[in-house]
């Protein structure tokens, strides 16, 4: 038998995996301690060091005792179910991480019952017990109710538990006791998730990722699911249709610590990355000349939200940005739809925007600021719900919001989500905070991020899934206050701002240069107002007794991303440039949307 384990790691947003990996290649030897260890090793996109999520999965292997184990590291935010779905059928196994204090958030059940379904063997890690106010054992019992109301069987319920603080680099089988290192883990995994089947016969793999280098181009990656793979081996592609395409196979690589090794031939049981195959797409299979034989091809989650993106065709388009032209935009939406599972595009009436379509406002969000770094400029339209007719009834997505916050701010924000069309499922009190449940909207749930946190300081932890489609709830109220917009091109003042401190909140500080049409401020009325923010003051020697004193302005609000794609209105785009980001209403000049709106 073959000495592999393949395990995947799941675990809700920040609750300690990438760290985990980053032990357990430690533990394999594959970089001596302090020399040249780099941090986080696996999150090495900027973004996702910056965020401190994983956004692509990956994938790694460590040798202990004999036995090689492969690693695949999963996200945590339900906005990329495309990623985790087919990952876990590369698995045998997997590592649920839990936060002892936290204990199983919504998203570790997003792809807990993912894994349940698929049958794989979990081992509970119960991570960060080095917390003052950790509670490893209540953790347990969660975990151990969460499964089984999750249909788990009896295999799956009798779970191993590991405790430990990946942080401080140990595990052990209680959380009394701590150990040196974090080697009781990796003898679990060997004891516990069972080796991959051997399968004799034809071959079969199930591609299940795709990796892309710029001089072979596509590379496919799954797991054999029966049979070997050779280099120079003629294979049959069965494509999702139904329909087969010859191909032959130039080279195959095994993962082996953090790169790969070019191999002679991989059996069942392994994965492998195989490059020489043309025009494959994910859920495919790669199967024998003479005998090919398709495995079932993977669903993926459908998107939820849409989003029209266009060329910036603001007055200052090409001032910062390499690639301006709709050619280049399209090319690069293209170039990302050849990895990026969950995103659909669709063209539109004109020939430079295109609606584009996600899982959520975060996943469509890290697709903007990746393309913005490169040196892309573009324009967005406000997300928009995707809304399916079932029945001649229009139906919305629905999603489970989850909210733990001090107990002092729960009736605020209860009031916030139901205004939104929410309904509450749960409500408990634990150690002076609440838990709250609710069913909501996907539209309640954009702009509810920031107006949590206001209204509780900071002290909430939000996170939502998708559930499912459900008949239309009504008309939700958006942001009432109008927008301050600019009445002329030019430099903002000082003298002219501190005149229109009065009229509400503004996003831009002086010395900016604006463009007639931009959204400056939110206006403290409903109804958008119309200001010249480019006047100075005039230069007479004519003075009154103080009217020099100091101006003393607010600061500006500053937006994120994801803040100004749920803040504008329907009438407004966010522009984004690879060093501004400017919020401006779709027709710019101010006669013309008076006609318009009459």
């Amino acid at each position: 038998m073959q000495k592999i384990r393949n395990i995947a790691i799941i675990a809700h947003v920040d609750h300690g995996k990438t760290t985990l990996v980053d032990k357990m290649l430690l533990a394999g030897k594959l970089f001596r301690e302090g020399q040249d260890e780099p941090d986080q090793f696996l999150d090495s996109n900027d973004l996702e060091r910056e965020r401190g999520i994983t956004i692509l999965a990956k994938n790694v292997s460590i040798r202990y005792k004999g036995y090689k184990i492969n690693i695949i590291d999963t996200p945590g935010h339900a906005d990329f179910g495309g990623e985790v779905e087919r990952v876990l059928n590369m698995a045998d196994g997997c590592l649920l991480l839990v936060d002892a204090f936290e204990g199983p958030m919504p998203q570790t059940r997003f792809v807990l019952q993912k894994a349940i379904q698929i049958g794989l063997k979990p081992i509970v890690v119960i991570n960060k017990v080095d917390k003052p106010n950790c509670r490893p054992s209540e953790v347990q019992e969660m975990v151990f109710d969460l499964m089984f109301s999750l249909d788990a069987s009896e295999d799956q319920l009798d779970f191993p538990t590991i405790y430990g603080s990946a942080k401080q680099g140990w595990m052990s089988t209680d959380w009394r006791k701590p150990t040196e290192d974090i080697l009781p883990l990796l003898d679990a995994i060997v004891e516990y998730i069972p080796e991959p089947k051997v399968l004799e016969g034809p071959a079969q793999l199930l591609i299940t990722s795709l990796d892309y280098s710029k001089y072979v181009g596509r590379i496919a990656v799954g797991r054999v699911h029966r049979g070997t793979l050779k280099e120079g081996q003629d294979v049959m592609l069965c494509k999702r249709d139904g329909t087969k395409v010859r191909s032959k196979i130039k080279e195959v690589d095994v993962f082996e610590g953090l790169g790969r090794t070019k191999v002679d031939a991989v059996s069942s049981g392994d994965i492998c990355a195989v490059i020489g195959i043309e025009g494959f797409e994910i859920g495919e299979t790669i199967a024998d000349f003479n005998m090919p034989e398709a495995l079932p091809t993977i669903a993926i989650d459908e998107p939820t939200m849409s989003m029209l993106f266009t060329i910036n065709n603001s007055p200052f388009f090409g001032k910062d940005g390499k690639f301006v032209t709709s050619r280049h935009i399209y090319e690069r939406l293209m170039k990302e739809l050849d990895k990026n599972l969950a995103l659909h595009v669709e063209p539109t009436d004109s020939a430079d925007s295109w609606l584009v379509y996600g899982r959520g406002v975060l996943h469509l969000s890290v697709l903007i600021e990746t393309m913005r770094r490169e040196g892309y400029e573009l324009q967005v339209g406000q997300p928009q719900v995707i809304i399916h007719e079932i029945d001649e009834v229009k139906n919305e997505p629905v999603e489970q919001l989850t909210v733990n916050l001090p107990e002092e701010c729960a009736s605020r924000i209860i009031d916030v989500v139901t205004k939104r069309k929410g309904e509450m499922t749960l409500m408990e009190s634990k150690n002076g905070r609440m838990f709250l449940e609710f069913n909501i909207p996907s539209r309640g749930i954009i702009g509810l991020n920031n107006l949590i946190l206001t209204i509780s300081a900071g002290e909430a932890v939000i996170a939502h899934r998708f559930l499912e489609y459900q008949p239309w709830k009504g008309d939700i109220e958006r942001r009432l206050n109008g927008s301050i917009i600019a009445m002329e091109t030019g430099t903002a003042f000082a003298y002219a701002l501190n005149n229109l401190q009065s009229r509400g909140r503004f996003f831009i500080s002086p010395g900016e240069e604006v463009y007639a049409g931009q959204v400056v401020g939110e206006h403290s009325k409903e109804g958008d107002l119309v200001v010249n923010v480019t006047k100075s003051k005039k230069l007479t020697n004519m003075r009154a007794s103080g009217s020099d004193d100091k101006v003393a302005l607010a600061p500006p609000v500053v937006f994120s991303l994801e803040d100004a794609l749920e803040y504008i209105k329907n009438d407004e785009y966010v522009e984004i440039t690879p060093n501004h980001m400017r919020m401006r209403k779709v027709i710019l000049d101010e006669n013309e949307r008076k006609r318009q709106s009459r």
